[in-house]
């Protein structure tokens, strides 16, 4: 009688890679950075995320018992990238299924240790497990849809005592991938998780993609923002914390204005400032983490505000400044576009 054949499971055909603590710069995959694969609410998510822009389709779907995976959630990420690109840079075998304890990730993302903490990190382990994506991004003919979760399993560790000594997880190919791929990675400044807001912590990341180190910027419609956002606010609520960001300048490294065109819309404008010279408001309790409930303010208005020079203007020009050397990207949809700041015009449509 044959012996039946059991197909090894994913875990035993991966390599683990146990990670490593220490002070690394934290990654951030810009596929993530540029397109709406998470809740930007603390409130539990079912709603999908369905996103479609110029050839570019994102689904995102969340079971009720746990909610969509939020941008919190989505630290968990950026340490794992994080991880793999150090210890790919120093020469590291690395692999999708890695080893860590909470200790080492919640120290990394800025959260705090309690045993609360470890609760909502289990939690925001569950959410990117059971949150399914699907998404025509960097598939080779554009049409056919990559399907997959955030984690695809985790498992908590025990010790002889059946005390918890660790977590192992396995990460998407999809994912894994892009993080490999150094021209798919951006370093982010560390103070990204002490943004507290949501819409805040996306605007970061989409301006650290866009506007990199473009010396004259970038520029966004407030319409073509809130599409990208896949927020689940009305317009008029996102506009009015777009205003409010302005005024309040919470981004590390980057100066935001608001102008009007001709037409009377509102654009969102943003450019690379010296962190000496970055505006100082100031970042709020690093370890508020994802399920918080209730409102959580982010940063502070404060007196230190000062009204960015006008940057925009109604002249026509020729000029060519040197494109955005971390995204090549002039995006539009319909009558929403993104523009280099300085290419921007009044009324008219990004060149």
């Amino acid at each position: 009688m044959k012996r039946r054949h059991h197909p090894r499971s994913e875990r035993e055909q991966l390599q683990l890679f146990r990670t490593v603590p220490g002070d690394l710069a934290p990654r951030d995959a810009q596929d993530l950075m540029a397109y709406p694969f998470f809740s930007l609410a603390k409130t539990h998510r079912t709603t999908p995320i369905d996103f479609r822009m110029n050839g570019i389709t994102i689904r995102v779907e969340a079971v009720p018992e746990h909610g969509m995976a939020t941008i919190w959630d989505a630290d968990v990420l950026i340490w794992a990238a994080s991880q793999i690109v150090a210890a790919r840079d120093a020469g590291t075998p690395t692999s999708r299924l890695m080893a860590a304890t909470p200790y080492e990730i919640l120290t990394f993302i800025g959260r705090g240790t309690s045993a609360r903490d470890y609760d909502r990190l289990r939690a925001a382990l569950d959410r990117l497990q059971s949150t399914t994506v699907a998404t025509s991004l960097r598939q080779t003919d554009g049409r056919r849809l990559h399907r997959f979760s955030w984690i695809n399993e985790w498992a908590e560790r025990t010790d002889a005592h059946g005390r918890s000594d660790g977590i192992d997880l396995i990460l998407p190919d999809w994912f894994y991938r892009a993080v490999l791929d150094d021209a798919l990675v951006l370093t982010i400044d560390r103070t990204y998780f002490g943004l507290t807001g949501g819409l805040e912590r996306w605007l970061y990341r989409l301006v650290r993609k866009h506007g990199g180190q473009q010396p004259t910027g970038w520029a966004f419609d407030f319409r073509h923002l809130y599409i990208k956002s896949a927020s689940n606010s009305p317009f008029k609520r996102f506009a009015f914390e777009l205003r409010d960001m302005a005024r309040r300048q919470p981004l590390p490294g980057y100066r935001l204005s608001v102008k009007r065109d001709r037409g009377g819309r509102e654009w969102l404008a943003f450019r690379r400032v010296k962190l000496s010279t970055a505006p100082c408001g100031q970042l709020v309790d690093t370890s508020v983490l994802s399920g918080t409930r209730g409102d959580v303010p982010s940063g502070t208005s404060g007196p230190c505000h000062q009204e960015p020079k006008p940057s925009f203007s109604s002249n026509n020009s020729n000029a060519s400044e040197p494109r955005n050397l971390d995204s090549n990207i002039i995006e539009s949809n319909s009558s929403v576009v993104g523009a280099p700041f300085d290419l921007w015009k009044t009324g008219e449509r990004a060149p």
